[in-house]
């Protein structure tokens, strides 16, 4: 993870949405908080993309839904580009299918732009950590709402990507796409906290995942966790 992007160690934000009234008040919120400033502003995806890449912002606060180009192909680019800044997704609505290509593109959550303040601030301060702006149990949810956008390419048994996981690893890996915290998974498979983020980093390596979201949806589609 990177260092904070300002001289100060505050938690440095870009605000990408097409709406001006809507990135004044995600200013105004964020900026009321002592480790945290907004270092800039874009109002599409072309914009946000040529201004993150300058300014390497922490987070990225990305409407998905912008003319030109749109939040997915520009979190998808970021991502490539600067895998260090997380993006959160902001959309109107629960999980629509851009708020679900964004995800796969990248992102490490969305937020519904009603969220309150003090989970607006919270989920800023929680990517910094790379943690999930949502619980996994909440991520596991969504992804069971979006399960008609997911494809199972290979049978889990014949699939290399699984195949490189130790077992240890499977048995974390189907306890993240169960929704699982760390410390359940910690309880469940009797391992101490550290070893199970150990091993959940070595997944994201071998799976070529950028989060735990990501992790989550991968699961689905192999086949390691179903829904019933």
């Amino acid at each position: 993870m990177s260092q904070p992007a300002t001289p100060e160690g505050r938690i440095a934000v870009l605000l990408v949405d097409d709406q001006e009234l809507i990135r004044y008040g995600l200013r105004l919120v964020l900026e009321a908080q002592p480790d945290i400033v907004v270092v800039g502003e874009a109002s599409d995806g072309a914009e946000a993309v040529r201004a993150a890449q300058r300014l390497r912002p922490d987070v990225v606060l990305m409407d998905v839904r912008m003319p030109g180009v749109d939040g997915i192909a520009a979190t998808r680019e970021l991502t490539a580009a600067l895998p260090d800044t997380r993006i959160l997704v902001l959309t109107t609505y629960d999980l629509d299918e851009f708020a679900f290509g964004a995800l796969r593109a990248g992102a490490a959550g969305f937020l519904l732009k009603n969220t309150r303040p003090d989970e607006l601030v919270a989920a800023v301060r929680a990517v910094t950590t790379g943690d999930a702006v949502v619980s996994p149990r909440i991520t596991a949810k969504l992804i069971d709402i979006a399960m008609p956008h997911l494809t199972r390419p290979v049978a889990p048994a014949s699939d290399d990507a699984l195949a490189a996981l130790s077992p240890r690893e499977r048995d974390v890996f189907r306890c993240v796409g169960q929704g699982l915290t760390n410390a359940e998974i910690a309880a469940a498979l009797h391992l101490s906290e550290s070893t199970v983020k150990a091993h959940f980093g070595r997944i994201l390596v071998k799976l070529d995942l950028a989060n735990r979201v990501q992790a989550v949806i991968r699961a689905y589609e192999l086949g390691v966790v179903s829904v019933e």
